[in-house]
């Protein structure tokens, strides 16, 4: 197999655990079937681990290589492992023509950030309107919450500078096959994420960490002559003959506006009302809705590695799960916080939202995942576009109450959760959500047929891991936040049904997590670009 091109992916080389990474060279020369001296270069760009064969776990990686002769490479010894590519450049073109308004982006989420900075580098100064506070004052203003259940409406874990994102593990972990992923991660390293995103096959940056990120991206916007203003609130949107010509903020202020990005985050309920008054095109989506369930870490570990749980090298575990179920609806494991915790993430006086953080060196004793059961706009008792805000707040409310009024959230043990019975104290384990637990029954807070996938579930997944349904383990109720309730469409040139509004990011329902918002803000910015060349 010969090629101009002397670069190559390899993929699925096995490292067992006592083996040190200097070995890759020569494991590329043997699949190459090459002597170790054509190699020029190589890059890892994924590491995994393969706990399978728990006597026997592997670190999994694959590279980029750069070979000095490419055409004396005749044959692989695993052929499906290996193919030539092209590198991907991700161009940035600069705008030649001034705009008569510069961009205005709502919403400083991964969505609006990146496109942020995409318009910056064209040279086109964005302004970007956050409703939230800058995430210094955003962490302050969040604790305050956790301690004393003083909610702040503008910004909180849902918003604020870094949008719902800051208060998470921070994972980059995507489904999404997009070359500008590779654009996205190295800008995160060079605003200071850890140099393992590149290539680990989880990547995180843990919530302590990412709040310097989403500084240093400030800061590099502003440098390239783009503009942040924090507590401002997009109130109302000023449209004639089916095009934007304004934007109103904090209920008073008008600012001119031709192109509008629309990055608001997956819980502006307020901003989807006031897109159905001005007669956008919306529909209700599909999401899901669950519990957090927590194990103590070590018991993960234990589980995941067996007797070399404890080696350095592996760091702590994680799982994805998924059980298809009979009869009942499929559940899955979202979000899986590794040494983490149990948050509240409120946005709405009133209502209990759950969601999960780590920090960088997650630490916790805890580990702790979403467990989610699809819902559909079927399930919302309404056609209306809205429909999936409403039936949100039902259970969001429902959960307020059963934790006690007080944005304590219902939790209950897993043991007692099988069998229908209300938990009267924890266990051995103690639940680490931020504003404190009242244990009880979550059949008062979470739909019937939710309930009875979750009972089918646990011990089907027990079977994958040992521990999983231990009587012990914690369920905090609940989880609605997964993705939108909502899409505002809009057509293959990104624009909603109003001429100059660009909808994008998880908020639009056109991504879901962090990579696949940042890379929809490039998307949308690139479109933007494009009318000023």
């Amino acid at each position: 197999m010969n090629s101009k091109n002397n670069c190559l992916k390899i993929e699925e080389i096995g490292l067992h655990l006592n083996e040190d990474e200097s070995l890759l060279p020569l494991k590329i020369a043997e699949i190459l079937n090459i002597p170790e001296t054509e190699i020029l270069s190589y890059q890892v760009t994924k590491k995994a681990i393969d706990s399978r064969k728990k006597t026997d776990i592997l670190f999994v990686y694959s590279v980029e290589v750069v070979v000095k002769n490419p055409e004396n490479i005749k044959e692989f010894k695993v052929r499906h492992r290996v193919r030539f590519f092209e590198p991907f450049i991700y161009e940035i073109k600069q705008a030649g023509k001034k705009p008569k308004e510069r961009p205005v982006i709502i919403g400083s989420g991964p969505c609006g950030l990146f496109s942020a900075l995409l318009l910056a580098k064209a040279g086109l100064k964005p302004l970007v309107i956050e409703r939230g506070a800058a995430v210094d004052e955003r962490v302050k203003l969040v604790e305050k919450f956790f301690q004393d259940g003083v909610l702040n409406k503008d910004s909180n874990v849902q918003f604020g500078e870094g949008g719902a994102g800051t208060f998470s593990d921070g994972k980059l972990y995507t489904l999404i096959n997009d070359p500008r992923s590779k654009f996205v991660f190295e800008e995160l390293v060079k605003a200071g994420a850890p140099a393992e995103i590149l290539f680990s096959a989880t990547p995180h940056i843990g919530t302590d960490r990412l709040r310097e990120v989403i500084k240093n991206l400030r800061q590099e916007i502003i440098s390239l002559g783009g503009e942040f203003r924090f507590s401002t609130c997009l109130t109302d949107l000023v449209i004639k003959k089916d095009k934007l010509s304004a934007i109103i903020v904090n209920g008073a202020e008008e600012i001119k506006v031709t192109d509008l990005i629309l990055a608001i985050g997956h819980s502006a309920r307020d901003t989807y009302q006031l897109l159905f008054d001005r007669q956008l095109e919306l529909a209700a989506k599909p999401f899901s809705i669950g519990v957090r369930i927590e194990h103590k870490a070590e018991m993960i570990n234990r589980s995941q590695y067996g007797n070399c749980f404890q080696d350095p090298k592996l760091g702590i575990a994680k799982y994805k799960l998924v059980e298809q179920n009979t009869g009942v609806r499929p559940v899955y494991t979202f979000c899986m916080c590794p040494g983490g915790y149990v948050m509240a993430a409120s946005s709405e006086e009133g209502m209990v939202v759950t969601n999960g953080m780590s920090e960088f060196a997650q630490d916790g004793f805890n580990s702790n995942s979403a467990l989610l059961v699809p819902v559909s706009p079927a399930d919302f008792g309404s056609d209306h576009p809205l429909a999936g805000i409403e039936f949100q707040r039902f259970w969001e409310k429902r959960a307020f109450q059963a934790g006690g009024g007080n944005y304590s959230a219902p939790a209950q043990l897993v043991g007692d959760f099988l069998i229908g019975r209300p938990s009267k104290k924890a266990g051995r384990m103690k639940a680490t959500y931020s504003r404190g637990v009242a244990f009880g029954a979550l059949d008062l807070c979470l739909p019937d047929f939710v309930l009875a996938s979750l009972r089918q579930a646990l011990p089907l997944m027990e079977k994958k891991i040992k521990g999983f349904a231990h009587p012990e383990a914690v369920l905090t109720g609940i989880e609605t936040r997964s993705s939108a309730p909502v899409r505002i469409v809009r057509a293959e040139n990104r624009e909603a049904s109003v001429t100059g509004l660009y909808p994008a990011g998880e908020g639009a329902g056109y991504a879901g997590g962090i990579v696949s918002s940042a890379i929809d803000g490039l998307a949308t910015a690139e479109i933007i670009i494009e009318k000023y060349l």
